[in-house]
């Protein structure tokens, strides 16, 4: 770590949170992988304690809840019981969009199970000021977790997509159609107009196309469950406080009121305190 100056790991950053693998930013930069690998988890240790002490007291109007899938080591129909007990097979990202400010409240690196969801939505809660309406899918852990998490605190509803069987010349990854929703109030009076997941899963496009390792059919796989925590904690440091969003021509830190700047990631690794 302390063989690179402030630029490379500006390079190592930049190259990292546009979707490049440990081995091609190595090429790019001509820095070691293993260094990039350390300093990917210093960084990602100073970015979570940035997020936990600065993102507090967040006004949330309207909270967009999902999760998306990656594996690390291979998938889990693959895995060993050895394997398993090492981290590797599915892992589950939890994230909480703010719909307003695009601005991720809170994350959450687990399996998909209601230990997960406890853990996330109690977090999500700790964070938000005021009363939110929540928006989730159909996922059955987020109602009791929900419920623990805000009490009676809170406006939610669920958003049930309902897809068609697959067409006999789908190829094997096409998704199935979506033919209509269901929407269920859980909790509170939630505005119908505002019930949506929308946001939250373009966010998870996002998270497809700039993180190497949640990639489909690619090799850039995690290895390490420790290695993936860290690529998204990283990526979401910079997506709140230095990557514009296209719509709100800010970065959503700003539009939350958190900053009253675009940071450059030099800037991030000076705020977030990585020595």
């Amino acid at each position: 770590m302390n063989r690179l100056n402030s630029e490379q790991q500006t390079k190592v950053v930049a190259a990292l949170v546009e979707g490049n693998s440990i081995r091609s930013t190595s090429r790019m930069t001509g820095v070691a992988r293993n260094t990039i690998t350390s300093l990917l988890l210093d960084l990602a240790e100073a970015c979570a304690d940035y997020h936990d002490r600065c993102v507090r007291n967040v006004r949330v109007r309207r909270l967009q809840c999902d999760e998306i899938w990656a594996f690390v080591g291979a998938k889990k129909k693959n895995v060993t019981p050895e394997q398993e007990k090492a981290g590797w097979g599915d892992v589950w990202t939890w994230t909480a969009i703010d719909a307003d400010t695009k601005l991720c409240v809170s994350y959450y690196v687990g399996d998909r199970g209601k230990y997960s969801a406890y853990n996330f939505m109690c977090d999500c809660a700790n964070r938000i000021a005021g009363r939110p309406q929540i928006t989730t899918d159909a996922h059955r852990p987020y109602l009791q977790a929900i419920e623990d998490a805000f009490g009676t605190e809170v406006d939610y509803a669920q958003l049930h997509k309902i897809f068609g069987a697959p067409t006999p010349d789908a190829s094997r990854y096409s998704p199935a159609t979506c033919i209509g929703c269901d929407m269920k109030t859980v909790m509170g009076n939630p505005d119908p107009k505002h019930v949506s997941t929308s946001f939250v899963e373009r966010q998870n496009l996002s998270m497809r196309m700039n993180i190497r390792r949640f990639t489909r059919l690619t090799n850039a796989f995690s290895k390490k469950v420790e290695n993936h925590a860290a690529s998204v904690v990283l990526w979401f440091a910079y997506y709140n406080f230095c990557r514009i969003h296209q719509t709100l021509r800010v970065t959503p830190a700003m539009e939350a009121g958190l900053v009253d700047h675009v940071w450059t990631i030099e800037e991030m690794l000076d705020n977030v305190g990585l020595k």
